[in-house]
């Protein structure tokens, strides 16, 4: 975890969140969110293909995420991550922390 997530996670008018522990409860509704964040996308398989939102990517294929394990890759760019949490502030331009709280408020809390 780098300094600044550190700091963020300790300053008193912040709730502390298990990062590791929203993408696990997010798991679950990763093809939901995945509709919610890249609607152009849909399923195939056990996968969601999209376009990459932050690039001028013409047409669905080369974004990918697992729907079973969260990970998710721009095979095009090579940027990817972990799991849901990443895919967000990957998306949105948030850092981990702010993303696991957005999609824990979103999820019904409980982190």
């Amino acid at each position: 975890m780098r300094n600044s997530q550190r700091t963020r996670l300790a300053r008193p008018d912040r709730q502390l969140i298990d990062i590791a522990h929203v993408a696990q409860r997010a798991l679950p509704l990763a093809e939901v969110l995945c509709a919610r964040w890249l609607p152009d996308g849909r399923r195939i398989g056990r996968e969601w293909l999209a376009r990459n939102p932050r690039r001028a990517d013409r047409r669905p294929g080369s974004f990918k995420v697992n729907l079973v394990t969260g990970r998710w890759c721009d095979f095009a760019t090579g940027d990817s991550g972990g799991d849901i949490v990443s895919l967000a502030a990957f998306l949105f331009g948030l850092s981990q922390v702010e993303s696991a709280r957005r999609i824990n408020d979103m999820i019904g809390g409980g982190a």
